[in-house]
């Protein structure tokens, strides 16, 4: 039975033994209960287990090199669920002690499986939003690799902090605006458009393409950043034609 096939409070019942089995494997310095959550079918399953590592982690300092040694054990497991998982655990600590993770957010981000790549993605993007400055550092190291893939994650994990800021990642958008790779390209204007529809933001977005070069890419990110005013009506601050409007008066 999948974890939401269950009533509430057996829900409940079953996070507190996934959490007290962790706590346990990991007092005893070992991995056997982890490794069954981590790899376990069910999504569900497998988040709660890496909620219950970070909550440890930022509870109990004498159980973090524990932690982070089991961490880095599992990240050469043959199983993607469990190194998806383990990223996954990784971007709970990195949200407050982003350094102690930084390696295993590397190896994660050059896993062969797209699910594992998939999680450094939402890390960075969750960490982002909490602990700023190492985030997008790691983050600009990848920008110009001659990976394209690990330049189209890079630019997708660092969106969901330009949402509220988007200057915080303007600069490191600008960077990849002659990127020539058609799948970075559009991840590209896609995030420039996520990042334009909330209160305040399309006027910064706006004031910073106004700087930027390649001039097909930013008329492709107008439309976009147009188009998302409708996708998202029901959360955007400006209607479709009030961002349009001020896109026309102001660029």
């Amino acid at each position: 039975m999948s974890f939401y096939q269950l009533n509430k409070t057996e829900r409940q019942k079953l996070v507190t033994k996934i959490s007290n089995d962790i706590l346990s494997d990991i007092e005893k310095a070992t991995n056997k209960k982890v490794s069954q959550y981590f790899s376990d079918d069910d999504t569900y399953i497998r988040k709660t287990a890496y909620l219950a590592i970070g909550k440890i982690y930022k509870q109990d300092k004498k159980l973090k090199k524990i932690i982070l040694s089991m961490l880095n054990s599992l990240i050469k497991s043959d199983n993607e669920k469990i190194r998806q998982t383990v990223i996954n655990a990784s971007g709970e600590i990195g949200i407050i002690d982003f350094r102690t993770v930084e390696i295993l957010m590397e190896e994660g981000l050059f896993d062969s499986h797209h699910s594992v790549r998939n999680a450094v993605i939402g890390s960075i993007k969750k960490m982002g939003e909490k602990n700023l400055k190492p985030v997008l550092a790691f983050a600009k190291k990848y920008l110009h690799h001659n990976d394209k893939e690990i330049r189209r994650e890079i630019c997708h994990g660092i969106e969901l902090r330009g949402r509220k800021n988007p200057e915080d990642i303007l600069p490191l958008l600008k960077e990849l605006q002659f990127d020539k790779t058609a799948r970075v390209r559009n991840t590209l204007v896609h995030v420039l458009g996520q990042i334009a529809y909330k209160k305040g933001c399309l006027e910064i977005v706006i004031t910073d393409l106004k700087n930027w070069n390649n001039k097909e890419l930013v008329a492709d990110a107008l439309e976009e950043i147009i188009d998302v005013h409708d996708r998202y009506k029901n959360f955007a601050v400006k209607t479709q034609n009030e961002a349009r409007k001020y896109i026309e008066e102001n660029i």
